[in-house]
């Protein structure tokens, strides 16, 4: 039976992580012509790799990405952001444009100054993100000299802050470290990084996820009101948590995390709001009042429908409507998901939904919103060929929406260059790519043998205190999910009022994760092997404990993971 000393002895221990070329298929065929996939008999995570550790080496990632991105940008940092170029080079960026419009250049602390000429339409720590760098701006440069500096310091920032996400997202990732890279080597991220400050909101959900996981619900509370605070989507995530405690019947992880949150965003607004309530409150009245945005679902109906029959255009209180009435349709979904479901979904995969529901249905739709579903994505659904797919629709989406500006922004040579048609194919060309990895997150809840992550003998790293956890034992829908509930890469018997988050009560032999989810996993050989039970810090994190003897994996084991069933 477990012991204390032998829980603090898995704790320690090295992990067996997941290797992509051989749990992906669509890594693995790139493979081929290079040796193919990593060797059936290495130990990745038990071996030491020395210095090049995975994060090590996902950081290096980052930061190649990050420096391609801001050369992406280099067309605006050599000739500026105040021509046609801003568009046509697509190195358009809220920096730059909000530095002179919204009075930093004058004063950096303009959001907080009652005479400033603009009020700040974003949240209060997004406005202090703002002030704080424009402060850094020597005055003595020349308004160019100044733009460029403002834009660099923010890429600076916005490139850790990038880092730092892919860190929490492989921290977050139980045995799949490896999916991380899925946020480092993102072309989308390349692309949006740079538009606004979006990449702190990012940050700070990552980490409150991860600190979630590890089972301290009120610094994840905490850190998801840092972000609702910066941006407001973090908030979100507060419905995946509401779902989970209705579905497993535990409320004190959902309290705390609540309570965080809440006390979190206030601390940070109420001094903004009491000193200026009605800058305060611009972003807030700003959101209800605008209509349709570039790129929502809104804008692509009136440049087409609303064309054809102006009676059918819509009105900012029309969307406001509408909008509000079909997220909460589409969360009502998700809490039934979430109860039916054969077992209780994985944070991530509720998380993502949510969000990803959120901005379709939004009034506007942002190039840097794709900054909010990437890492999610990468923790709901980590499969290369479906993201990637995916990601290749929002390129073409975030060149398409500047060359619609640049189309509409009254210069004579850019008219008819770019026919509407198109930008509107490609908005609805995106949002139909984003409702598939939809699909394909609910199909795996639905059909648990289906999620990747669950396929390597993990159930949820990100549960936290609502790992093992499950007041509907197979669903409300039980009779027909049973057979389903099963069929994971988790195998041996397990009590039903805890069921393993982590896998691992086939001893060492499923580690690799096992492809064939119809087939019995062996049952433990010794009721005291270290496999047959999972401690509860290993559950909460989602790890599978190291199993004892010189070799972690058997041929045949390593076999079966190289030849993983496509699921995309």
């Amino acid at each position: 039976m477990p012991t204390p000393e032998r829980d603090r002895h898995y704790r320690r221990g090295p992990l067996r992580i997941t290797v992509p070329s051989r749990n992906d298929p669509f890594l693995r065929s790139l493979v081929e012509g290079i040796g193919g996939p990593l060797g059936r008999r290495t130990e990745p995570g038990v071996i030491k790799p020395g210095f090049w550790r995975v994060e090590r080496v996902l950081l290096v990632i980052v930061f190649i990405f990050g420096i391609l991105a801001v050369l992406s940008k280099d067309v605006c940092r050599q000739t500026g952001w105040g021509s046609q170029s801003t568009y046509t080079g697509m190195c358009y960026s809220d920096w730059t444009a909000l530095y002179g419009a919204r009075g930093f250049a004058e004063n950096p602390w303009a959001p907080f100054t009652a005479n400033a000429a603009e009020p700040f339409e974003y949240p209060a720590l997004m406005s202090a993100v703002a002030s704080l760098t424009a402060a850094l701006v020597p005055r003595d440069l020349g308004s160019g000299a100044q733009l460029l500096f403002y834009f660099d310091i923010n890429a600076f920032l916005v490139v850790l802050l990038w880092a730092v996400v892919v860190i929490a997202v492989a921290k977050s990732s139980g045995r799949r470290v490896w999916d991380a890279a899925l946020v480092a080597a993102s072309p989308a991220i390349l692309m949006a990084a740079t538009v606004n400050w979006d990449m702190w909101a990012v940050a700070f959900l990552a980490l409150g996820l991860l600190a979630f996981g590890r089972g301290h619900p009120w610094l994840a509370g905490v850190l998801i009101g840092l972000g609702a605070a910066t941006k407001l989507y973090p908030v979100l995530a507060l419905g995946a948590f509401l779902v989970l405690a209705i579905r497993t019947g535990v409320w004190k992880p959902f309290f705390a995390v609540t309570g965080g949150a809440v006390i979190a965003w206030v601390a940070v607004n109420l001094p903004f709001a009491l000193a200026a309530p009605a800058r305060w409150a611009a972003f807030y009245t700003f959101s209800q009042s605008r209509g349709a945005g570039n790129s929502s679902v809104w804008q692509a109906w009136d440049l087409s429908v609303g064309k054809v029959i102006p009676s059918l255009h819509t009105t900012p209180g029309m969307i406001t409507v509408l909008g509000f009435g079909l997220f909460a349709a589409a969360c009502v979904g998700v809490l039934a998901l979430g109860v039916w479901a054969p077992r209780p979904p994985r944070v991530a995969s509720l998380v993502f939904l949510i969000v990803a529901a959120f901005v379709l249905v939004g009034k506007v739709y942002s190039p840097q919103f794709i900054l909010w579903l990437i890492p999610l994505a990468a923790l709901a659904y980590p499969r290369w060929r479906a993201l990637l797919t995916w990601q290749l629709f929002e390129v073409a989406h975030f060149a398409a929406i500047w060359f619609f500006l640049y189309m509409n922004s009254g210069d004579e040579n850019a008219k008819g260059r770019f026919p509407e048609w198109i930008f509107v194919a490609l908005v609805l060309a995106h949002m139909v790519a984003l409702t598939w990895i939809m699909a394909l997150v609910v199909r795996s809840i639905i059909y648990p043998h289906t999620d990747p992550v669950r396929r390597v003998g993990m159930d949820d790293p990100l549960g936290g205190l609502f790992a093992g956890r499950d007041a509907y034992q197979g669903g409300m829908g039980s009779a027909r999910t049973a057979r389903d509930a099963g069929r994971t890469a988790v195998s041996g018997p397990v009590p039903d009022a805890a069921l393993v988050t982590s896998g691992a009560p086939a001893a060492a032999d499923s580690a690799a994760g096992d492809s064939t989810p119809d087939r019995p996993a062996p049952e433990p050989s010794h009721p005291d092997h270290p496999g047959s039970e999972v401690s509860a810090p290993e559950r909460a994190a989602g790890h599978a404990p190291r199993p004892s003897g010189r070799r972690a994996l058997r041929p045949d084991a390593e076999a079966s993971e190289s030849k993983e069933t496509p699921q995309d």
